[in-house]
């Protein structure tokens, strides 16, 4: 559990106006935090991929600027620590960086965890109570956790945040982190402050832990610090969302698109959210804003043309699913989805042979998910194919009994 010395005193996060977890102890402390390049992209396409995107392009467009944010939440710290010490003027500038630390968070932005890690491990040896120390270190664990989850994209391919649930020994990796993570964070608050960047990822270790509450706590005091922060707003609405709430959900993501416009994802789940507040006709505009949006991205996503066809499919209308289903699979032939989504959507046609191939196409690229053998049991029985259907329905029984994987959430 991640904790700062001054949760018990001032009620929680959502006083309105606040800058910072200030007390009387607090002082001036100078955040590590990467600068823009490929771990900051690496880092905040981390947690949608490790959570709820699966998918290593966690926004449509390129990341915000971290120096920015970097710059505006050290400011905000200083603040809160001369006000709370009775000092009304400007903070002193931040401290020097110790040259150990400089040099492990350097090796961090080259994409060295592992020796960053073991440099981090070696100053704090000295320097317990440096909270600089123990921030870095409760990033590291993160990003480690995040070149896991490439090495198995990269085995596996682009299908593998779309068509895999996390289990087995990926699982107990994830789990493991976070939580080494979420004690470093805790350590560091225990002599310092921190910031806007520190507290984004407390959230994203908590949501790791599928402990939403935690993660919208700390993510909302993220944002207090940082309100420009596209992607915190993005993440937020999506913590929202898995607690069915969807009208926050909605004013998150539009809060999301106020900041980085056209953001495909943030769209689709604006979508979803009217889906979950029974509102489809605004869950369908949204889609195809998505659709038409992405037509112009360099980055792609299969979610808004399944998440329209699926609605489409549930309204008894196949025949305007599928133009959506063949473009995903043609631009995402790896993904499950897509293909099962299509079989369904000719299985409602009628056209056997058609839902034959794409459920087969399914079963192969996530072969323990029960429902997909089951629908393509059906498929085979209304072709005649009945030892083939028997097959399917047997192995169907199979993976229920054996709790089968379910799909990916949304």
């Amino acid at each position: 559990m991640f904790t700062t010395p001054h949760d018990a005193q001032d009620g929680g996060i959502k006083s309105p106006g606040r800058v910072g977890l200030s007390g009387s102890a607090a002082t001036s402390i100078w955040r590590l935090r990467p600068k823009n390049g490929p771990f900051v992209n690496s880092l905040i396409a981390c947690a949608a991929l490790l959570y709820f995107l699966g998918s290593g392009a966690a926004f449509g467009q390129a990341p915000t600027d971290r120096t920015n944010q970097t710059e505006s939440s050290a400011a905000q710290e200083g603040a809160g620590s001369a006000t709370a010490a009775g000092n009304s003027t400007a903070p002193a500038e931040p401290p020097k960086l110790d040259a150990a630390l400089a040099e492990a968070n350097s090796l961090l932005q080259k994409g060295l965890s592992s020796q960053a890690e073991t440099a981090t491990r070696q100053f704090l040896e000295g320097h317990a109570d440096s909270a600089d120390g123990h921030f870095l270190l409760g990033h590291i664990l993160f990003e480690e956790l995040h070149e896991k989850y490439l090495g198995e994209e990269q085995k596996e391919g682009e299908g593998f945040g779309y068509n895999h649930n996390v289990d087995g020994s990926l699982a107990a990796t994830r789990d493991a982190k976070a939580r080494e993570s979420l004690a470093e964070f805790s350590a560091g608050a225990k002599y310092g402050v921190p910031g806007a960047f520190d507290l984004k990822i407390v959230a994203l270790d908590y949501a790791l832990l599928n402990d939403t509450a935690n993660a919208d706590k700390w993510l909302t005091l993220s944002l207090k610090l940082e309100p420009n922060d596209a992607q915190g707003w993005f993440y937020l609405g999506r913590m929202e969302y898995s607690q069915d709430k969807f009208s926050g959900a909605i004013e998150a993501f539009e809060q999301c698109l106020k900041l980085e416009p056209r953001n495909i994802l943030a769209e689709a789940s604006v979508g979803l959210s009217y889906e979950g507040l029974d509102q489809k006709d605004q869950a369908i505009q949204a889609y195809q804003n998505a659709i038409a949006w992405q037509t112009q991205s360099e980055v792609k996503s299969p979610k808004p043309y399944t998440y329209l066809a699926r609605l489409y499919l549930e309204r008894n209308q196949p025949e305007l699913a599928v133009p959506y289903l063949l473009q995903a699979v043609a631009d995402f032939p790896q993904v499950s989805l897509a293909h099962e989504e299509l079989g369904k959507a000719y299985l409602a046609l009628n056209q056997l042979p058609a839902a034959q191939l794409e459920l087969e196409k399914s079963v192969s690229l996530t072969p323990n998910v029960a429902s997909l053998h089951f629908t393509l049991g059906q498929v085979y029985r209304k072709l005649g194919a009945m030892d083939k259907a028997k097959v399917e329905f047997q192995k169907a029984e199979e993976l229920n009994g054996a709790h089968s994987s379910d799909k990916p959430a949304n």
